[in-house]
């Protein structure tokens, strides 16, 4: 009996769910074509119609990574710094789902800096995310509640502050709990409203 479309969407729905159940347990480091296959209950050989190599799987990881953050719900903001503080609590590990994919984020780094067009996708994916938190700014800057300035500089500076806090989190998550997460952001956010 032939194969339909719908077989084989569902087929990669559950490859998708395998991938990643593979990078919420063991990373990118140990995302590979056997323990995906495992997780499937499946072959390798069957892994390879959708990935015909290692690179393959991960560019498609790295793809399933954006896609699922980009669906997560986000917080309700007003607009100007409210809705700037909204983006950035986001980003944060705050809760056992953020935790998960936070720690997923930062196992991919090393893979994509280890691929240039990997590298230069991630890349593409943190400037768009700098070019949001930049209109947010702007936005709040326009309301007078961030100082002058320019506002990609201040993006810049709030995302790499953000992911600085990440990585304390996740290796010191005893001291760096998600209301100590939220005290150290209000506090940037609040110096930023406050510089001459």
């Amino acid at each position: 009996m032939p194969r339909t479309k719908g077989d084989h969407e569902a087929r990669r729905r559950d490859v998708s769910e395998a991938v990643w159940r593979v990078l919420a347990t063991h990373g990118f480091g140990g995302l590979t074509m056997r323990a995906v296959a495992a997780e499937l209950g499946a072959t390798t050989g069957l892994l390879t119609h959708y990935f015909p190599a290692k690179r393959d799987l991960v560019a498609y990881a790295l793809d399933l990574l954006a896609t699922r953050s980009a669906a997560r719900p986000r917080r309700a903001a007003g607009a100007g710094i409210a809705a700037v503080r909204a983006a950035l609590l986001d980003i944060l590990p705050l809760t056992e789902e953020a935790v998960a994919s936070n720690r997923i984020w930062v196992s991919s780094w090393d893979v994509a800096l280890a691929d240039p067009e990997l590298s230069a996708a991630h890349g593409r994916r943190y400037g768009q995310s700098r070019d949001k938190l930049r209109d947010l700014m702007a936005a709040a800057q326009d309301r007078g509640e961030l100082s002058a300035g320019s506002p990609a500089d201040l993006a810049a500076g709030a995302q790499s502050f953000v992911l600085g806090l990440v990585v304390q989190a996740l290796f010191n998550p005893d001291q760096f709990p998600p209301e100590r997460q939220t005290e150290l952001l209000d506090g940037y956010l609040a110096a930023l409203g406050s510089q001459p």
